[in-house]
């Protein structure tokens, strides 16, 4: 029989620690001396300090490790939940990892870019949208009038808390000629449908890859080709169309090397 600091040392485990796992009912001593209060433990106490000290190792949580001893068969469901636990956080940690590479490589000046790519959700919303095909990227300036004025007839009102408008290229990739587009706005309610504007919800996206492009709309590719290569290259994949999402432009920008998008690619984990 050994005292508590003996039993500590032998361990090499705390009488803090000891005492800690006494008054939560994980291992008690074998005797405590009622005079001197002090506590005694056994060899035979070894096996389920030891087995107590493993399992912490693998990252139970003291009340876990209670639990799995006090029901020796729950010991593989809680095992499994923990490798679970940890392939998840290892996945976080390869995708951080990628992403510091990215980094690092942008820092070293081995990819020719001004952008820095984040993961975030885009919202459920209402939008007048407008589907189209344009032979090119100028002709958004003819085309985008248009459908204001014709919202303006139906009555629409822009949200603008925040505003949103934004483009899908229904053709998945980046184009120069013939692009599919719907041109959409959001607004705070639906009005009556048109055969130019239509009116409709759309669901929230979880995951999507964005950046921010400032400049003109002829050097977007750059962007486009930078977030593809930075969807594959961190492990994701693309799961749906782009959008561009318009915040500054002609309408409130005197130089075209001041207007910003930001291109959102919907994306899932591989």
């Amino acid at each position: 029989m050994y005292q508590i600091g003996l039993f500590s040392k032998i361990n090499h485990i705390t009488t803090k620690t000891l005492r800690h796992y006494d008054e939560i009912g994980l291992l008690k001593p074998d005797h405590v001396d009622y005079l001197t209060g002090y506590r005694y433990y056994t060899t035979e106490q070894l096996p389920r300090l030891h087995q107590i000290l493993a399992l912490k190792q693998l990252g139970l949580s003291l009340n876990e490790i209670k639990k799995v001893i006090e029901n020796p068969v729950s010991i593989e469901v809680f095992l499994q939940l923990k490798e679970r636990e940890l392939t998840v956080e290892l996945e976080k940690g390869t995708q951080r990892l990628n992403e510091v590479k990215t980094w690092i490589n942008h820092v070293k000046g081995e990819n020719s870019m001004n952008y820095s790519p984040i993961i975030k959700e885009l919202p459920k919303v209402i939008v007048a949208s407008m589907r189209t095909t344009v032979p090119s990227y100028d002709t958004y300036f003819d085309v985008v009038p248009q459908m204001g004025e014709e919202m303006k007839r139906q009555g629409a009102v822009c949200r603008d808390n925040p505003a949103y408008c934004f483009t899908i290229y229904h053709d998945g990739e980046y184009k120069e000629e013939n692009i599919d587009v719907e041109v959409c706005e959001s607004v705070k309610k639906a009005c009556e449908d048109s055969e130019m504007v239509r009116y409709k919800t759309m669901d929230d996206i979880r995951t999507a890859a964005c950046v921010l492009h400032k400049g003109p709309y002829k050097t977007i590719r750059d962007a486009y080709s930078f977030l593809f290569t930075w969807i594959k290259d961190n492990n994701y994949e693309i799961d749906g169309n782009p959008r561009e999402s318009y915040i500054d432009g002609i309408w409130n920008k005197e130089s075209e090397n001041d207007w910003l998008t930001e291109l959102q690619v919907p994306v899932r984990k591989k």
